[in-house]
């Protein structure tokens, strides 16, 4: 095997990966926005937010325990999570294929990017 043809076999590995990737990306998205609308279907049904007066869930914790009960704000913000830990999700796996493609420069910078985004979420209260 020639030297071009281990870049054409790394080309299409990429490429599938990139495939898989968008696809988990979109079923992400997807089932967001199912879970979303769920949320909403159960606040339409049952006339309020399962919170009383203005309060509502703001750690996972009570996020958490909210979904388990089916309390339509907790349903949304759990779908809203869901929307935002996809590209997320995205970042942690382009680091796995850099590593695997021995391309260290950007599994570096996107592992750099992947800490970043894990202390805002950390941080996001502070």
């Amino acid at each position: 095997m020639s030297q071009g043809d281990g870049r054409k076999e790394s080309g299409r590995s990429i490429a599938v990966v990139e495939l898989r990737i968008s696809q988990y990306l979109r079923a992400g998205v997807l089932l967001s926005a199912a879970v979303i609308l769920l949320g909403l279907a159960l606040f339409l049904i049952l006339g309020d937010s399962g919170y009383p007066g203005r309060t509502f869930p703001a750690r996972l914790p009570e996020i958490g325990q909210g979904l388990l009960q089916l309390k339509p704000y907790a349903v949304i913000l759990t779908g809203l999570l869901m929307l935002i830990l996809t590209p997320v999700f995205r970042v942690g796996v382009s680091i796995l294929v850099f590593l695997k493609e021995k391309d260290y420069l950007y599994a570096g910078i996107s592992l750099l990017v992947f800490l970043i985004l894990i202390v805002s979420f950390l941080l996001g209260k502070a």
